[in-house]
């Protein structure tokens, strides 16, 4: 976990409306339009300034998300940066976002737990279109929000999105680590977010089962546990390759979704079965169920 730093602590001690007109969002002299308003009629701030036509509920939110450390984006600004996939990024006030905080939560309790051989866990599913990355993402985008100090693996090596997701050069990454070409310093930090990294999976090779295999990643994931405290695995669809069986196995636990109307039941029992007849923690299972919340369950 992060020490927070006296630079933030300065920054919570800051009124809304400071932070307001220290980002331009706000005049001085809106500024103390709202206070009188304020004064008057004893509303927040925040609804002072939305009364008068001044600001907007996300320029409230965001002015709050600053005050309490808690990064936070608005779409027009960081667009060409976060793929707006990223709600967590871009919306972590809304009722789909809250879900993933609820399975953070339940996260935190059933498995990262703080031992090294509990930091690391991979996203599973039967077949394509499930949410995996999706997830994986937004999973990870949270952790970070709280402070955890996160790291993404792209693992799905035969059909990546990560560096799409977060608009990094895929030209490195978990490949090239794995084959001996790069080192781990193709991981790279988010901007946007400070307690989040990414490892994008790298150039296909043509040998991706073997390469998963090799010792080599057991030993990546072993020493990055060293230097995370949360690392999520994004990973192929269990039906398509034994890849996920494989990152799952690296990971020692695994997080298993299916999404409704899509995901066969026999075929998510035969994905489990598969994991833990391969002594995969199964930590739970996630129902994706758009537009719906998600939901983590044993």
């Amino acid at each position: 976990m992060n020490v927070v730093s006296e630079a933030n602590l300065h920054l919570r001690d800051r009124s809304i409306g400071a932070i307001l007109v220290d980002g331009g969002r706000l005049s001085l002299g809106d500024a103390e339009r709202i206070l009188r308003l304020q004064k008057e009629t004893g509303l927040r701030f925040g609804e002072a300034a939305i009364n008068l036509g001044l600001l907007s509920e996300q320029d409230i939110q965001q002015a709050l998300a600053c005050q309490f450390d808690y990064p936070y984006l608005i779409k027009r600004e960081h667009e060409n940066e976060i793929s707006a996939e990223l709600v967590a990024a871009y919306e972590p006030f809304g009722r789909h976002v809250e879900s993933l905080r609820g399975l953070r939560s339940q996260l935190l309790l059933r498995w990262f737990t703080g031992e090294s051989e509990r930091k690391t866990l991979a996203v599973v599913s039967p077949g394509r279109g499930e949410g995996r990355s999706y997830l994986a993402a937004n999973l990870a985008v949270v952790f970070s929000q709280l402070g955890e100090h996160t790291l993404l693996i792209d693992a799905d090596i035969r059909n990546p999105r990560q560096h799409a997701l977060f608009h990094l050069d895929n030209r490195v990454g978990l490949t090239t680590i794995l084959s001996g070409r790069a080192t781990i310093d193709a991981i790279r930090r988010i901007p946007s977010f400070m307690d989040l990294s990414v490892l994008a999976a790298g150039p296909q090779p043509p040998n991706p089962q073997e390469l998963l295999l090799r010792p080599l990643f057991a030993k990546l994931l072993e020493e990055l546990a060293h230097e995370f405290d949360v690392i999520i695995l994004d990973t192929p669809a269990g039906d398509a390759s034994a890849d996920a069986q494989t990152i799952a196995i690296r990971a020692s636990g695994a997080v298993v979704l299916a999404r409704n109307n899509l995901t066969s039941v026999p075929a998510c029992r035969r994905l489990v079965k598969s994991l833990v007849d391969a002594g995969v923690v199964v930590v739970g299972s996630v129902f994706n169920d758009p537009p719906r919340s998600a939901k983590l369950s044993r």
